[in-house]
């Protein structure tokens, strides 16, 4: 039995390890919306060091060898070894790399972040490619450490969807293109549903204040949430209490910011619905890449894009633009922002085509790491997947290989996982609609019933459980993709009026 010493000594380590994770956090947000640019090589030589010294605590041997004794000991609750497992798991990933070479790498991300985004703004892949190439050896060079038999890319998606490898992604893909390569063909085809009020001129100042409103609805508190402003959305935190989303205004279309801030707080808000008790500890964390999400999704689109969550809050849009959406019915408005069409942009993509941007992406990442596909010329690759799979090719790399900043940062096999949530969040959805009324709680401006529905059977969990456990606890059943295919074939062929 652990003695309260050993104990003690645990609950110390935790304590600084979230102290470091709290400032790395922060000073991440920071840089990705508010920081100037000309401080960028002092703050990433001082990142790099705080990661460095971080990696110290996570690895150090003696706490290792407590979490190991920890996570084995069936006299201790089941949360505690839960979390013993989860951060031994994570020091044995880490403690292979030399802590100079793990040093490196925290410090090329945050320059290879800085090239890409000069690179977006400047429409020229050769300034990110060069970091690209380095960011992708120095990912081979830290899995190789490990010694595992899995191969390279499969360890890649397993460490942001445990359990997941290829094989299943391939399997699920599959399933994915056999029943939706033909809807999109068919809505595609379909007498279009009109759409272009959506891209008139909108005023960012007033869409900000229309944001607000929105942010209330959400019950995305000031207390707890707070949102900024940056080039590719995300969301940060800090604690349960403390959880920082950010969004783009775009003047020249009212929904982007709309469905980016519903997505972000998605994110923010299984964070902050966690168990009490794991705040400041691996437990208080999503479970996977995948269920995470499958909130952001759910709010999103399973939420955001359906009429009851329109009918409370399209009176207020179009009192902020009378002009624009003056004669626009809440039904029109709200077939337009579900309209399904060949699009560029991932975070821009309706929900029948979107599977198809985050698969491109995924053949892409598969051949970077078997050798098929090369940095130099990867914009050409995109192009032509892009031609392949949708029908179109991007005009800009920054609507091209450029759009999205994933792989600045090494984050290789964090794609799928999109797609893979916006499956599972067809699932929970279909449950919840089976044990209340979801419209009435959204046109009634009673969203937080919505959100209590998930608190309740995801997000107090945390990652107590694993993603297959969860599945089972909200709906009774294990995960089965046709939930989602059913869904989006359901909801296109009666929004385009096909046979």
């Amino acid at each position: 039995m652990i003695s309260q010493k050993k104990l003690q000594k645990y609950q110390d380590w935790l304590f600084r390890v979230s102290a470091y994770n709290m400032a790395l956090s922060i000073i991440m947000t920071d840089k990705m919306t508010v920081a100037p640019v000309g401080g960028g090589e002092y703050r990433d030589a001082r990142t790099a060091y705080l990661s460095g010294e971080l990696f110290s605590i996570i690895t150090d041997p003696e706490i290792v060898e407590l979490l190991k004794e920890m996570k084995d000991d069936e006299d201790l609750d089941g949360d505690t070894r839960r979390a013993a497992y989860l951060y031994y798991k994570d020091a044995m990933s880490t403690l292979c790399i030399p802590k100079d070479e793990y040093v490196k790498a925290q410090e090329l991300f945050s320059k290879s972040y800085d090239a890409w985004l000069e690179a977006k703004t400047k429409n020229d892949y050769s300034i990110f490619e060069p970091y690209l190439k380095q960011v992708i050896e120095i990912r081979r060079q830290q899995y190789s450490y490990r010694n595992s038999d899995m191969d390279l890319y499969d360890q890649m998606l397993d460490d942001y969807e445990p359990g997941m490898n290829r094989e299943k992604y391939d399997a699920f893909f599959e399933a994915l293109k056999t029943r939706l390569v033909p809807l999109i063909e068919k809505v595609c085809n379909a007498e279009p549903v009109e759409d272009s009020f959506l891209y008139l001129d909108y005023d960012i100042e007033e869409q900000k204040r229309f944001s607000s409103e929105l942010l209330e609805y959400l019950h995305f508190d000031a207390d707890w949430g707070y949102q900024n402003e940056t080039e590719h959305p995300f969301t940060n935190w800090v604690c349960e209490n403390d959880c920082r989303t950010t969004t783009k205004y775009l003047k020249n279309n009212v929904a982007s910011a709309i469905l980016s801030t519903v997505h972000e707080v998605g994110h923010a808000t299984y964070e902050h619905d966690c168990d009490d008790r794991y705040d400041g500890m691996i437990l208080s964390e999503g479970i996977s890449s995948g269920m995470h999400e499958s909130q952001s999704r759910l709010f999103e689109n399973y939420l955001g894009r359906t009429k009851a969550f329109w009918e409370y809050l399209y009176p207020r849009l179009a009192a902020h633009f009378p002009e624009q959406l003056g004669n626009v019915s809440v039904d029109q408005f709200v077939n337009a922002i579900n309209v399904a069409k060949r699009s560029l942009i991932r975070t821009e993509a309706d929900e029948l085509t979107y599977p198809m941007h985050i698969l491109i992406r995924y053949e892409i990442e598969k051949g970077l790491f078997d050798g098929s596909i090369s940095t130099e010329g990867l914009d050409e690759t995109w192009d032509a997947m892009y031609e392949k799979y949708l029908g179109i090719k991007a005009d800009k790399a920054s609507e091209g290989i450029l759009q999205d900043v994933h792989w600045s940062d090494g984050s290789f096999g964090y794609f799928p996982t999109y797609a893979l949530g916006s499956a599972f969040s067809a699932q929970f959805v279909k449950k919840m609609r089976e044990e209340m009324d979801v419209d009435e709680a959204l046109r009634s401006g009673h969203f937080e019933k919505c959100v209590a529905w998930l608190k309740e059977h995801i997000h107090r969990y945390g990652c107590r459980y694993d993603a297959p456990e969860i599945m089972r606890i909200a709906t009774g059943s294990d995960f089965d993709v046709n939930n989602y295919l059913d869904y989006l074939e359901e909801k296109y062929t009666n929004l385009y009026h096909l046979k």
